[in-house]
């Protein structure tokens, strides 16, 4: 599995919303100025960011976006399914596809299912907030530059 750069991107955006969060709107030109992605690309994953309700938005002079909740209500799988769709492996570990006429007798669906655990348990377990704390961590600056 390999995760696509709106996968990618759609966290560093929200990421950038949470450590640039002081209440305000934050426009997608500053985001894009800070992470270095193009504005067209992220108004594209901005806007499914906020269709699924995970960033508010106001439009207009001042206008711009913020997270919808508190960064410890997101987790990185929250995210990543919304970008990614499934972070299945491989599609037999699906219970609403039945194609595999193996999948009694299969071993190494036993791997792919520990593999897709571990993802799981990996991108499921880390908040936005964890990310947040890491980075703050890391570089303790002023991130609004």
């Amino acid at each position: 599995m390999k995760i696509s750069t709106k996968g990618r991107y759609a966290l560093r955006l929200m990421l950038d919303l949470a450590l640039n969060n002081t209440g305000e709107y934050i426009s997608i030109k500053s985001i894009a100025s800070r992470q270095n992605i193009s504005e067209k690309y992220l108004e594209q994953i901005i806007s499914l960011l906020n269709r699924a309700g995970y960033v508010k938005s106001i439009r207009g002079a001042g206008g711009g976006y913020r997270l919808s909740k508190d960064p410890r209500e997101y987790t990185v799988g929250m995210i990543l399914r919304l970008t990614e769709g499934s972070l299945m492996p491989v599609d037999c570990l699906d219970s609403n596809i039945d194609d595999c006429d193996r999948v009694n007798t299969c071993v190494t669906r036993e791997v792919w299912q520990k593999l897709y655990d571990a993802i799981l348990g990996v991108v499921d377990h880390i908040t936005l907030q964890d990310l947040v704390d890491k980075q703050r961590k890391l570089i303790p600056y002023d991130f609004s530059i």
